[in-house]
């Protein structure tokens, strides 16, 4: 199954209840991703430019996309962003692929 690199900032209302009440979220999230028929295969929190990273499989983009915006509709983010991983037989194949492709850069084309 493909895999889906989640980003994640919570809004602040948010750290503070997990102050105030800690919980595991790795079991909540993975419990909503599996009613999904999605698995999350990690759960990191960060410091830095995101407050987490959440690595999710799911059966196509479709679903991740469905899961992205149910999660961001909950209110409890400032940001959630999703991003596609492709694995390292699929860039290969992705090279292979962009070697036809005829791609002129804006300005670069000559002008008769």
């Amino acid at each position: 199954m493909p895999l889906y690199m989640s980003t994640f900032d919570y809004e602040p209302e948010v750290w503070a209840e997990l102050v105030n009440n800690p919980e595991n979220r790795t079991e909540t999230v993975s419990r909503l991703l599996e009613d999904a028929g999605c698995k999350l295969k990690g759960l990191w929190y960060a410091f830095g430019n995101s407050d987490g990273f959440a690595l999710i499989e799911a059966p196509d983009n479709v679903t991740s996309a469905s899961i992205a915006i149910a999660i961001s509709a909950s209110g409890a983010f400032r940001k959630f962003e999703t991003t596609v991983l492709m694995t390292q037989d699929e860039l290969l194949k992705a090279l292979n692929k962009a070697h036809d492709v005829a791609y002129v850069a804006p300005g670069a084309a000559v002008h008769a």
